[in-house]
């Protein structure tokens, strides 16, 4: 069971992330340190600089030579699980919208496993914990948060073609490959997706966290198949922007819950929406796959502990810079870290049964 002073370690990791956020809120808010434009470019520096260089970090930290497959299983069948369900539940309610489609999957299968995960799941399970929690954290920061990306990029880019279509862009370069296209009359939808894709994958090519993600892989095979380390000088430059990636990510939203009208800015109905969906459909979807496997012992309890970790940072970041739903995003870490240490002891108790 959990002890009073393990649980002091829980608190004492979180309470950090409302201290840069309420400094943020009460910056903008009482003090108005910063203007909208600056406030924006704090979220630019984070999403292009902090947190490209902590993907990289946690990715060339973790030994992709000695990876439980059953746990990474598990959790890329979660994730499938929860893209198909809600495109399926938004094309009946929101006609297909992608943008719900990634907001829903932000809310029920990206957790905040950097700062709350590891000293929450090491004061539950031991060491073991960490190592396997380390490893979702690497696939998460390689896989997960780029297709997330992706998914981003492809809703920005349907919404931009669909404005070149109607011949209501500002893009001259956009507007003249628009009337090229109708010109020659290949109007099938075809060739929209090609465009479509297109203008993605040239998106990807200059985010940094492509690169940053590949470059952690590729360094995580050599460092651990050659036994080598980064220069120390190396190491340390790259540590002092990605050590205050998370709580720069916090800065944020304490930002741009300033510039709303109220704390929740989604609304009561949409955050208990989040709630429900990082809370009890997101360890639902990942304790299914896990059984299904044949994930048992402490991998289990992890797999489905780290499922019901308030909702991750880093998503809100992206959400805000592409302006999708970044006040449901917001809203779900605001509550998910108050709602972070009861929920989990619940957990922890079914978990031990």
């Amino acid at each position: 069971m959990i002890s009073l002073n393990d649980a002091y370690t829980i608190v004492a990791a979180t309470i950090p992330l409302y201290v840069a956020m309420i400094t943020a809120y009460i910056s903008v808010k009482w003090l108005k340190l910063f203007t909208p434009n600056q406030c924006s470019g704090i979220n630019k520096f984070v999403a292009n600089f902090s947190i490209p260089l902590l993907s990289f970090q946690i990715i060339s930290q973790s030994n992709p030579y000695k990876m439980n497959l059953k746990l990474i299983c598990a959790d890329v069948l979660q994730k499938v699980i929860a893209i198909i369900g809600l495109a399926i539940i938004t094309k009946v309610r929101f006609n297909g919208h992608l943008n719900w489609i990634i907001t829903g999957v932000s809310l029920s299968t990206l957790p905040n496993t950097v700062i709350l995960g590891i000293p929450l799941l090491k004061e539950m399970y031991g060491d073991e914990a960490v190592v396997l929690l380390a490893q979702i954290i690497a696939l998460q920061s390689l896989i997960w948060y780029n297709l997330l990306l992706f998914m981003f990029e492809l809703s920005a880019a349907k919404e931009a073609h669909m404005m070149q279509s109607s011949g209501i862009t500002e893009d001259p370069e956009a507007r003249q490959e628009s009337r090229g296209i109708n010109g020659r009359g290949e109007t099938k939808c075809g060739t929209k997706i090609i465009l479509v894709l297109l203008t993605v994958g040239k998106k990807l090519l200059k985010n940094p966290n492509t690169y940053a993600t590949l470059a952690g892989l590729a360094w995580a095979f050599i460092s651990f198949g050659c036994n080598v380390k980064l220069p120390k000088v190396v190491e340390n430059s790259i540590s002092i922007l990605a050590d205050g990636g998370v709580g720069m990510a916090m800065f944020s939203i304490g930002l741009f819950m300033a510039s709303q009208a109220r704390i929740v800015a989604c609304g009561t109905r949409l955050a208990i929406m989040a709630m429900v969906l990082k809370f009890i459909i997101g360890p639902g979807i990942m304790a299914a796959p896990s059984i299904a496997i044949g994930l048992k012992g402490i991998p289990f309890k992890v797999a489905v502990m780290q499922a019901a970790l308030p909702q991750g940072i880093v998503p809100f970041v992206f959400a805000k810079e592409y302006n999708v739903h970044p006040d449901i995003l917001s809203t779900g870490i605001i509550l998910g870290l108050l709602l972070a240490l009861p929920v989990a002891l619940v957990y922890y108790l079914l978990l031990g049964l």
